[in-house]
């Protein structure tokens, strides 16, 4: 398995799919970083030099923002909304949708199992 980011990417795939396992790099990165650095996109990780992988492992620490920092600085940025208790800190503080969405009758997945009230059917 080759090691990328503190992520052991999966050997059997395409160097394009196997990318995508790095937490912050998607498909349209993936596919520009293959690209940058001509690597065919129905190569294998597995097919793949040791000079190749090193030379992604440079070009993602050099031009991305990925794991660890990644996950840090969405933390940090939500924290942020939070302490200025702004009115999406405030939805993520009461773990409730952020984006506008209703919740009268849908948002289970974020508010959770629905608990009964008494007198409620009337």
């Amino acid at each position: 398995m080759a090691r990328i980011s503190g992520v052991n990417i999966p050997t059997n795939k395409r160097v394009e799919i196997a990318l995508t396992y790095i937490h912050g790099i998607g498909r349209t990165a993936a596919k520009g970083i293959c690209s940058a650095l001509n690597i065919p996109s129905e190569r294998r990780v597995m097919e793949l030099a040791d000079a190749e992988v090193i030379q992604i492992r440079e070009m993602i620490d050099t031009n991305f923002t990925v794991e660890g920092d990644l996950r840090r600085e969405v933390s940090m940025n939500i924290k942020r909304l939070m302490d200025l208790k702004t009115y999406r800190g405030l939805r993520h503080r009461n773990k409730l949708p952020v984006r506008g969405q209703r919740t009268s009758t849908n948002a289970r997945t974020r508010k959770g199992k629905a608990v009964a009230i008494a007198g409620k059917k009337k």
